[in-house]
């Protein structure tokens, strides 16, 4: 028996995606990735006033609604330094450096919560936004841009040029400034919704950008700290276990139930806008209700127009299997007198409806106008030919259609019927030239009868 060879056809593949993903290219040395992140930790001077500055300005673009004016507040921010701090702490079992991201963090927070509370305590504007109200409600998407985002920001601080455009790119994508802003407007018009969304949203983007630093640097293989005092290194292990689990555990069961919750709500809006679709019955009011313990989830659906009978309702719950809602309880309520309608919401969409007819209705009606005489039109035209050429007795009009083989409509014609007086004074040219001016009509088609013999000639 031969020894078993091996495939140099997978061996140099194997080679080629090592080269490719390799991060070694351009890797900075730890202690140097260590002493710059360690900088980008304090918030002291520059750092602290860039920080208010670029509340203040996410305050305003949260306040008039301009998601332009929140992304240039979230490229200026400083904010992301505590956080990759944290997490390069906890890879590299540095108390040190773990407290001081803590402490600074800390600032960090209290420092654009009480700037963006000054602002919208004087600012006259106090609606509501939609940039201000997606700040409230975290989902799985925002569990995965941090864990995403926290890995590309700590690979591009393992770099020996952190010159390229992903830090600012992270903080962006992470959005960690806007829910900060928010739950200033939470505490400014004292509504406990926004302070509380907000600050979960945060927390839930801070604690994955910090766990996708912590295991970038655990892939890397950097050096952990080392402690001559054995006994105090057993205790700093320990209370960085605890921190971890403190921390990473209830995040993860978190990030976990938002993704279901997010699964399950992706597939109620699909079986809804599939099942229920009658003519004479809409959906005005629709609810999907997640639930994890032993009440079971819940799909409530408000309905206006022609009431549906029992039937119809059993046999669109028998297809809640379809879409993977096997013991999800279905609740339909078909609007009565005594049933809270949002009728304005109703009545403006039975609006557009009636504006999209109408607007539909004038398409048509233009249409049919470009293929069609009117009478007086065509009244008019006779009568103004026998002006523009002599000796024109009756005249008939008709626009049409061409087609080609296939039944397919190829061009607009006007054809005209004329029957001269005297075949001898008859101008055809002149007629179609202008006809082709007065109709706007290029394809014309011109038919000459014989002239009318009349019995006293």
């Amino acid at each position: 028996m031969g020894e078993n060879r091996r495939n140099p056809l997978f061996d140099r593949l194997g080679e080629f995606m090592r080269d490719r993903f390799s991060l070694d290219e351009d890797k900075a040395q730890r202690d140097e990735v260590v002493a710059s992140i360690s900088k980008g930790v304090v918030f002291r001077g520059v750092n602290l006033w860039v920080l208010i500055f670029a509340t203040m300005i996410a305050s305003l673009g949260l306040n008039v609604n301009s998601p332009a004016v929140i992304i240039g507040a979230m490229l200026i921010s400083p904010i992301m330094g505590p956080i990759i701090g944290a997490g390069l702490a906890l890879g590299i079992n540095d108390f040190e450096l773990l407290k001081k991201s803590a402490r600074n963090f800390a600032l960090m927070m209290s420092v654009a919560m009480v700037a963006s509370t000054c602002y919208f305590m004087i600012s006259p504007l106090s609606a509501n936004s939609s940039e201000l109200l997606a700040r409230t409600m975290p989902t799985a998407y925002d569990v995965l841009i941090a864990l995403f985002g926290g890995m590309a920001g700590m690979v591009a601080q393992s770099r020996r040029d952190r010159t390229s455009t992903v830090i600012p790119g992270v903080a962006i994508a992470t959005a960690l400034i806007p829910p900060l802003c928010t739950a200033g407007f939470g505490i400014a018009t004292g509504q406990l919704r926004f302070f509380l969304g907000a600050l979960y949203l945060f927390f839930i983007n801070t604690v994955f950008i910090a766990m996708a630093s912590f295991l970038i640097v655990r892939f890397l293989k950097y050096e952990r700290k080392v402690f001559v005092d054995k006994a105090r290194e057993r205790k700093v292990k320990g209370l960085m276990l605890i921190t971890t689990l403190v921390v990473f555990i209830p995040s993860v069961v978190i990030g976990l139930h938002m993704v279901r919750v997010s699964v399950f709500e992706a597939k109620a809006e699909k079986y809804v806008s599939q099942v229920f679709e009658f003519q004479q019955t809409r959906v005005i009011e629709k609810k999907a209700r997640y639930s994890s313990g032993d009440t079971p989830s819940r799909i409530e659906l408000l309905l206006v127009g022609e009431p549906l009978v029992d039937a119809v309702i059993e046999n669109a719950r028998a297809q809640m299997h379809n879409f993977g809602l096997d013991g999800v309880e279905l609740v339909v309520r078909q609007a009565g007198a005594s049933d809270h309608v949002d009728w304005m919401s109703l009545q403006q969409s039975y609006v557009e409806l009636l504006e999209e007819k109408n607007r539909r209705i004038e398409e048509m009606r233009h249409e049919l106008e470009h293929y069609r005489f009117s009478d007086l039109a065509a009244e008019d035209i006779s009568r103004e030919a026998g002006v523009v050429v002599d000796d024109l007795g009756t005249v008939s009009l008709t626009k049409g259609i061409s087609f080609d083989a296939a039944g397919e409509p190829v061009d607009t014609m006007l054809v005209c019927i004329v029957t001269p007086l005297h075949a001898d004074g008859f101008d055809r040219d002149k007629l179609m030239q202008w006809l082709r001016i007065r109709t706007n009509v290029d394809n014309v088609k011109l038919f000459v009868e014989e002239p009318v013999v009349r019995s006293d000639e």
